[in-house]
């Protein structure tokens, strides 16, 4: 049965009821520039922290970095936790999994799922955008540009596939895999897979960095056709072999070193990156200054890579409960987080009852908070934001 996630009525009002912090009055690390009166779409992305805001940007980033601390955690402890963790329905077999072929082919789904995402979405819109001549709507396309960390986080979105086929995190082969499965039947296939993996991770590494500033560069183009050669290696070749195999007892081994060794630490370390995020924000907001902006952005970097490296797997309760939009929405709604930073209303950013990801009113309180949020209120053109001169 479909879960779904709500935020229990005290839940929001914690979430709301933050302690909040004042930046003081002597605004000695505080930029006292006030960038612009106009905070339309145009300048939305040149906002500067300064005296004026101080206090609801502490006050924001803190909001946001608690629900993204919070839906680690949920996400964590629904696979993990409990009779009906997910783990249990997807190392069993079951109304929604009745084989274990069919898990096997739910984790080649959520491979090819994050491949083409990649190939097509992450690179291929503001490419298309670019070459169509839309230049401005393009750059605002790319994800994770505030930070600079376009590839870094793309490239992580292959290495989640290849964890998912090797079984690891560790880029080795584990014992029960689908990739020890195929190079022990089918040796081909294997080198096949893996070369394609190689191939899209490296031609993402090979675009000239920020991704931002060379959207139209030749080896995006690379890029997006290997992985567009991976996702048909994933969905055409070693789907229809593993769809064609009947080995129920490996492949119960396979979904449950898949859960224990990928799937379970991945969650554990973001739950527990994102508590360091959590702290790093508190102890800026205590006592701003340009040590600690820098200090939250790195915990920010760190608490990446496990999400980035999730995302192969983007099924079960992140899917269900709508975590995924909850910490990783994009792109962002920039004005909607410029007139939150002006009037301070953080209740924006909850929504309660069943997930329905057709709900208007849901999308919009997903696109003011998570990690591009975070990202936007931290990062200016790829830097820690200054809060001195």
């Amino acid at each position: 049965m479909k879960k779904f996630f709500s935020f229990a009525s005290a839940a929001v009002m914690a979430v709301c009821s933050l302690t909040l912090v004042s930046c003081g009055d002597d605004g000695d690390n505080v930029k006292i520039v006030d960038p612009t009166s106009d905070t339309s779409t145009s300048s939305a992305a040149n906002i500067e922290y300064w005296q004026a805001n101080c206090t609801n940007w502490n006050n924001y980033m803190i909001n946001v970095a608690t629900l993204l601390t919070k839906d680690a955690d949920k996400l964590y402890d629904e696979w993990n936790e409990g009779d009906e963790a997910y783990k249990k329905t997807f190392t069993t077999t079951n109304d929604t999994y009745p084989t274990y072929n069919d898990i096997m082919v739910q984790i080649i789904d959520g491979c090819t799922d994050i491949a083409n995402e990649v190939g097509v979405a992450k690179l291929g819109d503001p490419y298309s955008l670019y070459v169509a001549g839309k230049t401005t709507q393009a750059l605002y396309a790319v994800e994770s540009w505030y930070s600079y960390h376009s590839r870094q986080d793309y490239r992580n979105n292959i290495y989640s596939v290849r964890n998912a086929f090797y079984g690891s995190r560790d880029k080795s082969v584990a014992d029960h895999s689908l990739a020890k499965y195929v190079k022990d039947h089918n040796v081909t296939l294997f080198n096949k897979v893996n070369a394609a993996i190689n191939k899209a991770a490296n031609a993402i590494w090979a675009i000239p960095d920020p991704f931002r500033n060379h959207i139209n560069a030749p080896e995006v183009q690379d890029a997006m056709d290997a992985c567009s050669e991976l996702t048909d290696v994933l969905d055409e070749d070693l789907k229809s072999y593993i769809q064609s195999q009947n080995d129920e007892s490996e492949f119960r081994q396979i979904a449950e070193s898949y859960v224990s060794n990928v799937v379970l630490p991945t969650y554990k370390e973001l739950a527990e990156k994102t508590v360091t995020l959590n702290n790093a924000i508190r102890d800026f907001a205590a006592n701003p200054s340009n040590a600690g902006f820098e200090k939250a952005c790195q915990a920010w970097l760190d608490a990446r890579a496990p999400w980035e490296t999730s995302e192969a797997f983007l099924f079960g309760p992140v899917a269900d409960l709508g975590l995924d939009p909850n910490m990783d929405s994009w792109p962002l709604d920039q004005d909607a987080i410029v007139n939150i930073l002006k009037n301070g209303n953080f209740s924006s950013l909850n929504w309660s009852g069943e997930y329905d990801e057709d709900d208007e009113a849901i999308e919009a309180a997903q696109n003011v908070r998570g990690f591009h949020t975070l990202e936007f209120l931290l990062f200016k053109n790829g830097a820690p934001r200054k809060v001195a001169q």
